[in-house]
């Protein structure tokens, strides 16, 4: 078991949906996008490794995010061995730091992984490789990739078997994930939302999914979208329905291809006003 250590919006989830293979944890530009721990199963010749995509440390300012804060926490108790990402685009700074000492006091082997490192230079490069050193003096290995571009991936990939103490497969082979068909369409209809929408909404949406069965062709999902007021409904739905039926038709999309199957999707939009503060409805959407 293998921690994805960093802040909001380093990559984590680009990183083990390179690694495993397949595309299984939402990805999106808006920080905040993964709330819930996310198995994701790395195969090797005769290794494999379990990386647990985890939320972006942070300090809590509400109900999901307190949930989000105790999964980090619970999560770095049952691991082997830890990847600290940061972002090299940015420079190393206090949130870094925290993760930093948090993961050399776990005393787990740490693996540093320098992301992005196709959007800067090799001087900015080098800096942060030495930042990241002096954060964690016993580094198991430093990685500089780029997990959206593949640069520098085989290698990452090759030094994983190095972390992991011998013990059972966790999953059997073609196997890559832990979530079920609900959690994995609740993810992809939210990232497709998350990148095609802007301001306060993408923190204030959440997705349920209310049924998942076999169509006559395919499968059929209904689901609903989350948001805390009248006006990112209106944002959400769009003018005549268009934003709406855009993130339908791209969820459609990605769910067939991770289904090989045709997807016949309904969306709803619904107000919920304060769902992020309601402890109920947050056990509901299993957050």
């Amino acid at each position: 078991m293998v921690a994805l250590a960093g802040r909001p919006n380093v990559g984590k989830s680009t990183l083990a949906n390179a690694l495993s293979g397949t595309h299984v944890a939402a990805v999106s530009p808006r920080p905040q996008t993964t709330r819930r721990r996310l198995a994701v199963a790395v195969h090797g010749d005769a290794w494999q490794a379990v990386l647990l995509d985890i939320p972006g440390f942070q300090t809590p300012r509400d109900a999901l995010t307190r949930r989000m804060q105790q999964t980090v926490d619970a999560t770095l108790a049952d691991c082997d061995a830890a990847i600290f990402m940061v972002n090299a685009a940015e420079p190393v700074g206090g949130g870094d730091r925290f993760i930093a000492e948090r993961l050399v006091a776990s005393g787990l082997p740490v693996l540093a992984v320098v992301n992005k490192v196709d959007e800067v230079p090799p001087q900015r490069i080098a800096e942060t490789i030495a930042a990241v050193s002096e954060l964690v003096p016993d580094l198991a290995a430093l990685h500089p990739v780029s997990a959206l571009t593949g640069d520098g991936m085989d290698a990452l990939r090759a030094g994983l078997p190095a972390l992991l103490p011998e013990g059972p497969p966790y999953f059997p082979p073609g196997m890559t994930t832990d979530q079920t068909m609900d959690e994995l369409a609740s993810e992809l209809i939210r990232e497709a939302a998350l990148v095609r929408l802007r301001e306060e909404v993408p923190h204030a949406m959440a997705v349920q999914v209310e049924e998942i069965e076999p169509a006559r062709e395919g499968i059929r999902v209904e689901a609903v979208i989350y948001v805390e007021n009248p006006s990112q409904k209106g944002i959400v739905v769009g003018k005549g329905g268009h934003m709406v039926r855009e993130i339908g038709s791209a969820a459609r999309r990605a769910l067939g291809v991770a289904w090989g199957a045709e997807v016949h999707l309904g969306l709803m939009v619904k107000v919920r006003r304060k769902w992020r503060e309601d402890e109920s409805m947050l056990t509901r959407l299993g957050l």
